[in-house]
């Protein structure tokens, strides 16, 4: 059986008028007109026909695509936004509705994406109005960048460039100008700029069924902001690429798309569709910034990040590319009361910020004790071997960590050492002083410090720091297994005193813990050392599959359910078991073949 996507939602056919009723109670500047469900119309609610003295600016289309349209309603953007069903143009009677609600003697400019639906029913609404007496401009905008130049009549499809012509006449109508100036401003303004999006899946409309269109290992590119086919499907890409490949096609000479030319100043928008997360935006802004400075020749005076003219939960994003003189900068600084339009970004930019050097440590070391040695003693031989096998393991146990970790945790936990044993390894290359042990187990809590982030990084940190301490303590020239073994006892009381958990609590200490009194014991009872390490690290394993039976009493697994616990065992604990493990093995056939 197949069943419809899941969403927050009540019934599918309720959306649009739910989504208005949320957003006046959350804005108290927005209004709606009383005429559910057939009259979808958001409003400013300090503005009537009868008083309002300047140029009421109007928008609307689909829903869908939240923030737009409604979301820019306010003083110093849109008057109106009229909203239509999902992904369907509003009726005529609404747009009329609209149109009298907020338009007073100076007349209104309607801003329409270029749809066809679109277009006859912001027409015809123009037309009705205008035989009533209101004074009406209409500019479409068509600012798609994805598809070759059109031969029929569709002509280019509106899309987020749209919001900055918002913008721009409601910042021109908001300063008193003529209807006649306002249309020209957004006119000009809609030839400006063009758009182009990509998208790594499609959206899903309220009570259907998601679709797999595109796979796993797909993405479309130029596709519209209703999941509309775009120019291509390829392969999945990194975002240097795509972002180059957009800002190629938008900018290129061969189309025109856009008059933009070297030496040009330009507003860059990158505009989420729904379902991608800032930080992925703000990758993509990042890159296209210095793309557009260095290999366009183009001065960026401003930058738009965010959500802007969505796809409901389509993951991908739009660029836009707006050429700017200093009038446009003006209309797009001018103050506005829209919610939806960002904050903090009007103004110069200033110059590329030189980051402030980081102050060295006080505990610095020279060049020379950071360097690997050009020979290794035995003992150095030894080291080597048992971190080059504990890295090893984990960077294998990756996959593993994360599936455990993505039913108790974030699901990360294998990514994070994998980033920790992958920089061990490399730092030993050149870096790690493996004659010397305290200083090695300092180096590495500094790899791992640097390259794992998060809990998993502090703790580790921890762990090593209190190992070097007690290791750096030993006067002996050489470290003996029992020196080992308080190092080992040193770094649990450390993570357990700072991080608060102890045995039974279900993390990595549950493997550890076992390790530590099963080394000392055998140690302190004569024991081989060899054969001490290789028993400890069989404690290790069981301690850390005995997590399985444990309810967690630290970190994110503390939030996770009984019933889902008692299916994984904790990955932390597993992966300081696989570390410890194969380094005792490391060790064993280090001195093996020695012998």
């Amino acid at each position: 059986m197949v069943y419809a996507a899941k969403k927050f939602i009540n019934d599918p056919s309720d959306v649009v008028t739910e989504f208005i009723e949320g957003l006046v109670e959350t804005y108290p500047g927005l209004q709606y007109l009383d005429g559910f469900p057939e009259v979808k119309v958001v409003l400013r609610a300090d503005v009537s026909a009868e008083k309002y003295d300047k140029v009421a600016v109007i928008s609307g289309g689909g829903s869908g695509h939240e923030p737009a349209h409604a979301g820019y309603v306010g003083e110093g953007m849109l008057t109106a936004a009229i909203c239509g069903d999902v992904f369907a143009s509003p009726p005529v009677d609404s747009i009329l509705a609209g149109i009298r609600a907020v338009t007073g003697p100076q007349g209104c400019l309607l801003i329409v994406k270029n749809y066809t639906g679109d277009r006859l029913n912001f027409g015809l609404a123009a037309e009705q109005a205008k035989s009533e007496g209101y004074k009406v401009e209409t500019v479409i905008v068509g600012e798609d960048c994805a598809l070759p130049p059109p031969r029929g009549i569709a002509g280019r499809r509106g899309l987020a460039g749209t919001v900055l012509v918002h913008k721009v006449a409601g910042a021109a109508a908001a300063a008193g100008l003529s209807l006649e100036k306002v249309a020209s401003e957004a006119k000009c303004a809609s030839e400006m700029v063009g758009t182009m999006g990509v998208a790594l899946s499609v959206c899903t409309l309220p009570g259907q069924v998601t679709s797999d269109r595109l796979g796993q290992e797909k993405m479309e590119l130029g596709l519209g902001i209703h999941g509309e086919p775009g120019a291509a499907v390829v392969d999945v890409q990194p975002v240097d690429v795509v972002v180059s490949h957009v800002l190629q096609q938008i900018l290129s000479p061969e189309t025109s798309y856009v008059p933009i030319t070297r030496g040009n100043r330009v507003v860059l928008m990158v505009n989420g569709l729904g379902g991608t997360p800032l930080m992925e935006l703000m990758i993509a802004a990042g890159k296209a910034v210095p793309k557009l400075q260095l290999e366009f020749g183009l001065a960026v005076d401003r930058v738009y990040t965010g959500l802007f003219m969505t796809s409901l939960d389509m993951a991908g994003f739009s660029i836009s590319i707006m050429k700017a003189d200093q009038s446009i900068l003006d209309r797009l600084d001018a103050p506005t009361k829209a919610p939806n339009w960002p904050v903090g970004t009007d103004g110069n930019r200033p110059p590329a910020k030189i980051p402030v050097p980081i102050p060295p440590s006080r505990s610095a070391k020279s060049a020379e004790s950071q360097a690997r040695p050009k020979e290794l003693s035995q003992q150095g031989r030894v080291l080597e071997a048992a971190i080059q096998a504990a890295a090893t393991v984990i960077i294998s146990l990756k996959d593993s960590l994360n599936e455990w970790d993505g039913k108790v945790g974030d699901g990360d936990c294998g990514s994070t050492m994998h980033r920790g044993a992958t920089a061990i390894l490399e730092d030993m290359k050149h870096y790690y002083p493996l004659n010397d042990a305290a200083e090695t187990v300092n180096e590495i809590g500094a790899s791992i410090s640097r390259a794992m982030g998060g809990t998993s990084g502090i703790i580790y940190n921890l762990l090593c720091k209190a190992a070097y301490a007690e290791l750096k303590a030993n006067t002996d020239s050489e470290v003996t297994p029992k020196y080992w073994s308080k190092a080992l006892k040193s770094s649990i009381a450390s993570v357990s005193k700072y991080g608060g958990a102890t045995a039974g609590y279900r993390t990595m200490l549950d493997a550890l813990i076992p390790a530590s009194q099963v080394l000392e014991e055998k140690l302190s009872a004569g024991e081989d050392p060899i054969r001490a390490f290789i028993l400890s690290a069989e404690a290790a394993t069981k301690g850390a599959e005995s997590t399985i039976q444990m309810q967690a009493q630290a970190g994110r697994s503390s939030y996770v359910s009984a019933e889902m616990l008692a299916t994984v065992p904790d990955p932390g604990a597993m992966a300081a078991a696989g570390w410890y493990s194969a380094a005792a093995r490391a060790v064993k056939e280090q001195y093996q073949g020695s012998s």
